[in-house]
């Protein structure tokens, strides 16, 4: 650095640079100029006899402040060329630009006048002019002569950081935009423009033509164009021009500069401006929210098909069709562009989120299979087994890895056996080509009911692994991701409040998975299913209770987050549109592992229930479940509520017989229907169905014919009698398929379910239409498969769901309400009782009361009842006499009396028989045998 202002002309020629030609802050490098920084013992030799001041302009001049800065500064830059000769015999020179600081002796100069210090080409002074109005006939004059102009602020900033005075080419008020190089895009009115780039010239920023790395801001008046689309890519903060006239606005402030985020943030370019969105196929509370936020984030919204939309977001589940053809400036994208758009903070680019049809083959397929019909009864039922099975085949999940595929040479395809004429020849050629290797694993033609529930132990494992796969992979690890398009979303203390020990539940059971799949590879009654639990019993106590104990405190925050922060809400919901998350939230998710170790017990109690006493497993597996309920004891302390407790035990007053083990502190009650049943299972056509759906299973339960007496508790208290009576209490692991029977002329309201008990080796069809107007089918049934998928661990609810043809199923709602129809099923139910009545081996008292009640005088106009038809056939009644006997005395009588032959005087037991049962009949030549029966005590 020179000591002096007044510095000697060297052998090379040199001169002071022309301001209007150099900037000092852009340092590039050409082929005409080379910029060298230049050492202090060069200047010596090299500069010619400058002598440095600064001119205090008008009120500048006033300023106290201002003054006391400038004596703090000794120091100015100053830009200088030097211009070398070429080598020997080239005629071509070097002009090498360059900044040099020199001494200030004259701490500063006031006046009211510029014009007296002339133009800006005397080179021997090198004036700063400081002003304070950038506005004024003196700024004008100074610009327009060429002078170096600086703002008070400028000086401060100079004086505070004890640094140089620095050099512009241009005008500089502040420091505000100091290394900051912009580019601007979008914008149509060049004055305004033109205004802005002044701004930032005098705020000492730099501006760019093309978008580069070297842009650290881009300023867009629209979210369309190409430098728009670079800057989302390359995460540049894109702002809007406010943030340039804002920053003006505190250019007086030293401490201030424009870069900071916490200022930028509020002028970034929302992700929607400039953009008119309509929505299709989402929920009218869905919609909502979605309007309100896209005027939130500086879109608008019309109807759909309005002509001045420029996107259509498309709910591509639901929407199979466009309701018209959409113009070429239209973009139809779908929901994930719009929540992506908000999670960046910037708008997406439509290319990759463009809506297209979603055709489903195997849809298509199963529809077609479901659509054929045939005459004949039997290929009837084959039909409907074929049909049932294709249901419930996406909802298999084999746990046992892929065959070998046999030779080429004895291998079949589908299409090759159907063209296989049915001879011996043939038949025995096929049997030798399919005989499984030794190193395949052997295919049990009957399966056990203890492997059907290992089986499905895996499968529900299989899943679950699955489920906490898709919570790490698709929201953990994308949240502590470093580098995220607009910063971080969450800190890492709300991620490790949400997720806690997920990561360790996961590991422990991806070991259990994989233990399982290799115990129902290599099957055998005698393997231990109880072993692999209690294998992993302490990691599990160890992984569990953290995860549950603070698990309120994981769903607050993600409620809380969601609300506060837009980022993370737009963040779920592209993860819930996700077939990996099958359009479930985080929370519901996240309670997987709060539900998982109870259906992991039940399926325990049902293996150890279908395993001998004699097979070790059973106290193996005894063990095992009381290592899980160390675990479950957190589970149940922390979840039990009190009001799911009432209503369950509501339920078990309400039903007769209902069982025990319905009463469970992890059990809550979903949903309550009334149905009338359409098939013959779980019990007879037209019979009032009671469907309860709990969070695990479901209860079945019917309308009790007639009630007797009413229920009289240990205190004597009197409680009504129940109505119902119980049928089924089936797991929701065991419904395959949930159908929605389409309303036609013959089947309105109906709906049936697909289910594959473990006892049993075929798939049962349970079909029921649904009572009364208060149940929406729809949600009834989208209730039911949440649950369903929640049981079995698969996130794709939905898919659970099957729209059918009823015609293929012979499912019918025709004549349900008629009277012809309610008289048959009277008939029939009536029918029932008689006949077991006299098939009890061992009478209840409760039958004998009944007897006394139906007492009645006979009707000698009734005409005579059938014994074989009404009562029983022999070989149902024929039985040991014992002392106590019933027997028909007159068959012919209006009623059927049984007479008791004990010693006991009693009056006889008189059955009365309906009218419309009685038919006329020819009394038997053989006395009706004689039915054993208890009675030798009073009823």
């Amino acid at each position: 650095m020179a000591d002096s202002s007044i510095l000697t002309l060297g052998t090379a020629q040199s001169l002071l640079v022309d301001s209007s030609v150099y900037d000092s802050r852009i340092a590039e490098t050409t082929k005409d100029h080379v910029f060298l920084g230049m050492g202090c013992e060069d200047g010596e030799d090299m500069l010619p006899k400058v002598e440095t001041r600064v001119v205090l302009v008008g009120e500048a001049g006033r300023n106290r402040e201002l003054a006391k800065a400038l004596q703090a500064i000794r120091v100015m830059e100053v830009p200088v060329v030097k211009i070398r000769k070429g080598e020997a015999g080239a005629e071509e020179k070097m002009m090498i630009k360059s900044i040099v600081n020199m001494d200030i002796n004259t701490p500063f100069i006031m006046t009211d006048s510029v014009q007296e210090f002339g133009d800006g080409e005397n080179t021997e002074f090198e004036t700063v002019f400081v002003l304070t109005q950038f506005d004024s006939p003196e700024y004008n004059y100074l610009y327009k002569h060429e002078h170096r102009i600086v703002g008070p602020p400028v000086v401060l900033h100079c004086a505070a950081k004890d640094e140089p005075l620095q050099f512009s080419c241009r005008p500089l008020y502040s420091t505000t935009m100091l290394n900051l190089s912009l580019c601007f895009t979008g914008f149509r009115n060049k004055e305004e423009m033109k205004n802005l780039v002044n701004l930032v010239h005098h705020m000492g920023g730099t501006i760019r033509k093309d978008f580069s790395t070297k842009v650290t801001h881009l300023v867009a008046y629209s979210t369309h164009g190409e430098k728009y689309r670079l800057a989302v890519c390359m995460g540049t903060p894109i702002l809007t021009p406010s943030w340039i006239l804002k920053a003006w606005e505190r250019r007086d402030d030293v401490n201030f500069h424009a870069g900071d985020e916490e200022f930028r943030t509020e002028f970034k370019v929302p992700p929607f401006q400039d953009c008119v969105l309509s929505f299709l196929g989402f929920s009218e509370e869905e919609k909502a929210n979605m309007e309100e936020r896209t005027l939130k984030h500086g879109g608008t919204y019309l109807e759909v098909g309005n002509e001045r939309c420029t996107h259509m977001v498309v709910e591509e589940n639901l929407v199979k069709e466009l309701p018209f053809s959409p113009s070429k400036n239209l973009f139809v994208v779908k929901q994930e562009w719009f929540w992506g758009s908000i999670q960046m903070d910037a708008r997406a680019g439509e290319s990759m989120y463009l809506y297209e049809k979603n055709d489903s083959p195997a849809m298509k397929k199963a529809v077609s299979l479901l659509s054929l019909t045939t005459p004949n009864s039997n290929r009837k039922r084959r039909r409907l087994k074929d049909t049932l099975a294709q249901l419930t085949k996406e909802t298999e999940i084999s746990p046992f890895p892929p065959r070998k595929r046999p030779s080429a040479e004895h291998s079949l395809s589908i299409g090759s056996l159907l063209d296989i004429s049915n001879t011996p020849e043939t038949c025995k050629a096929l049997a030798e080509s399919s005989k499984p290797s030794k190193s395949s694993t052997p295919v049990l033609s009957k399966q056990s009911a203890r492997w059907q529930v290992s089986k499905e132990l895996y499968q529900t494992e299989s899943n679950y692994v699955d489920i906490l796969s898709t919570i790490l992979q698709l929201f953990k690890h994308p949240l502590e991701k470093e580098g995220q398009v607009g910063g971080p979303i969450l800190a890492q203390e709300e991620i490790k409040t949400i997720f806690g020990s997920i990561p360790d539940i996961y590991e422990v059971h991806t070991r259990i998975k994989n233990d399982l799949e290799e115990l129902l590879t290599d099957w055998s009654e005698n393997r231990s299913v109880g072993n692999i639990i209690l294998k992993y019993s302490k990691e599990l106590v160890k992984a569990y209770p953290p995860f549950v104990n603070f698990f309120e405190m994981s769903k607050e925050t993600i409620v809380r987050c969601e609300k506060q922060k837009p980022r993370f809400h737009a963040f779920l919901k592209i993860n819930q549109a996700k077939p990996e998350c099958g359009r479930q939230t985080l929370v519901e998710l996240l309670i997987r592992p709060v539900q998982r170790l109870p259906s992991v017990a039940l399926l325990l109690n049902d293996i150890k229930k279908h395993t001998s006493d004699d097979n070790p497993d059973k106290i193996t597996l005894e063990k095992a479940i009381e290592s899980l309920k160390e675990v479950m004891t957190h589970i149940n302390e922390d979840k039990r509520k009190t009001e799911g407790q009432k209503q369950i035990f509501d339920v078990v007053y309400e039903v007769d017989g209902c069982p025990a083990n319905l009463l469970s502190s992890h059990r809550s009650l979903v949903y309550r229907v009334e149905t009338i049943a359409l098939g013959d299972q779980p019990c007879d056509r037209g019979e009032n169905v009671t469907l309860f759906l709990f969070n695990d299973c479901l209860e079945i339960a019917r309308k009790r014919h007639k009630v007797i007496n009413t229920f009289k508790s240990p205190l004597g208290q009197t409680r009504p009698p129940p109505p119902l009576k119980h049928i089924a209490l089936m797991p929701l692991s065991q419904i395959r398929r949930v159908l929605d029977l389409q309303d036609t002329e013959e089947c309105v309201n109906a709906f049936a379910l697909v289910v594959r008990p473990p006892t049993e080796q075929e798939n049962l069809l349970f079909s029921f239409q649904l009572a009364g107007e208060e149940t929406v089918k729809s949600a009834w049934l989208r209730t039911l498969c949440r649950h369903v998928a929640n049981t079995i661990c698969r996130a794709d609810a939905e898919d659970l769901i099957q729209c059918t043809d009823p015609d293929s199923l012979q499912v019918s709602t025709k004549d349900m309400d008629s009277t012809l129809s309610k008289a048959s099923r009277a008939i029939k139910k009536t029918s029932k009782k008689v006949t077991r009545a006299f098939s009890f081996t061992k009478t209840p008292k409760r039958v004998i009361q009944r007897a006394f009640m139906a007492n009645s005088p006979s009707d000698e106009k009734s005409q005579r009842l059938s014994c074989e038809n009404r009562v029983g056939s022999s070989t149902t009644l024929a039985m040991p006499r014992a002392a106590s006997t019933f027997s028909l005395n007159d068959s012919t009588k209006s009623s059927a009396v049984v007479q008791r032959s004990n010693s006991l005087d009693h009056p006889p037991i008189r059955f009365n028989i309906p009218d419309r049962m009685r038919t006329p009949c020819t009394p038997p030549k053989n006395p009706v045998p004689k039915i054993a029966s208890e009675l030798s005590q009073d009823p």
